[in-house]
């Protein structure tokens, strides 16, 4: 029987009337304007105000992380800013940046539109390996202590773990997927023994292209809801896809960038297949956790179906395959 936590029914119901009385403790006077954003993890809406600007809400999922892990994040964030990175940090209001308003903890942050940087231009390219080498610079001066790490026992075990004794492998396939994950899992350690003794820092660890905005020219890095601890390579390689050749252009330009500020370990190249692997393991373990969310039945429809488990196999196959092969070589 799955026993996974039950969601908070306030949180699953939260409304228009419990949003705007949030904000409205603040101080902050609305326009009765709310727009809900694409966010699955936490409750996030677009408000707008009397004054004609909008700001962004975020209310946090219950018993994901600590206020102090929560404060953690947005301590790095500020301290980003204070050194001119442009990433999006939480409004300080009342010298607090997290608040409470009945069972809900939320803060509020600038609203910024945009869309994904344009990948195919070197230049776009070079200025996010210059922005991520900036967050590395200040992220390597001490590891976060109410975080977790991104390693092989947080993204792989824990997830396949989860998934076993939670029942969501169907009851046919669940042999074949202790049989695949148990190869995969022996593959992901020999990537993490290639890679030797990398640096643990602070990381953004959801640096994908959508968590980048842009606006003319300005940029702004948003969303560091899953920051983390771990390898610096993980905050890069998911700018980079497609045939193996086009991935090594495409590193070999973010490393131009990131390079006019901080060193990467090329020995952490072994890590980039590893590393995509243990993300597809927890962010189908993580759609499990969530799945007595009415929100997550309603936009992964096809999660609970044997179909879904069939790609999903075939998916961990292939990346059993490209952890075997030789990583990146930005000699070509």
């Amino acid at each position: 029987m799955r026993n996974h936590k039950k969601l908070d029914p306030a949180y699953a119901n939260l409304g228009p009337h419990e949003i705007l009385a949030a904000l409205n403790t603040l101080d902050f006077t609305d326009n009765g304007q709310i727009l809900a954003l694409n966010s699955y993890e936490n409750r996030v809406y677009r408000v707008g105000l009397e004054s004609g600007l909008n700001i962004v809400l975020k209310f946090y999922r219950p018993n994901r992380w600590s206020d102090l892990s929560i404060n953690e994040e947005h301590e790095f964030t500020k301290e980003l800013v204070d050194l001119g990175i442009p990433v999006i940090a939480p409004m300080i209001i009342n010298k607090k940046t997290l608040h409470r308003y009945k069972s809900y903890r939320f803060s509020i942050w600038e609203c910024f539109g945009g869309r994904s940087p344009n990948l195919d231009d070197k230049g776009t390219l070079r200025q996010i390996g210059r922005l991520v080498a900036r967050i590395h610079l200040h992220g390597e001066l001490k590891e976060f202590d109410f975080r977790p790490d991104l390693n092989i026992k947080t993204y792989g075990f824990e997830s396949e773990k989860y998934l076993i004794e939670n029942m969501f492998i169907p009851q046919e396939l669940e042999n074949t997927y202790i049989s695949i994950i148990d190869n995969l899992l022996d593959n992901i350690r020999t990537c993490f023994e290639h890679a030797g003794n990398y640096q643990k820092i602070r990381l953004h660890a959801d640096l994908h292209p959508s968590n980048i905005l842009t606006q003319g020219e300005k940029i702004k890095i948003v969303d560091l809801d899953d920051a983390r601890n771990g390898p610096a390579i993980q905050d890069l390689w998911m700018f980079i896809s497609g045939e193996k050749s086009e991935q090594q252009l495409q590193f070999t330009t973010l490393l131009e960038g990131y390079e006019e500020f901080r060193s990467l370990n090329l020995k952490e190249l072994h890590l980039i297949e590893a590393l995509r692997t243990l993300r597809i393991m927890h962010y189908t373990a993580w759609i499990a956790k969530r799945w007595d969310d009415p929100a997550f039945k309603k936009a992964f429809p096809w999660f609970d179906t044997s179909r879904f488990w069939d790609d999903h196999i075939l998916s961990l196959r292939e990346q059993t395959w490209l952890m075997q092969e030789a990583p990146l070589d930005l000699s070509l």
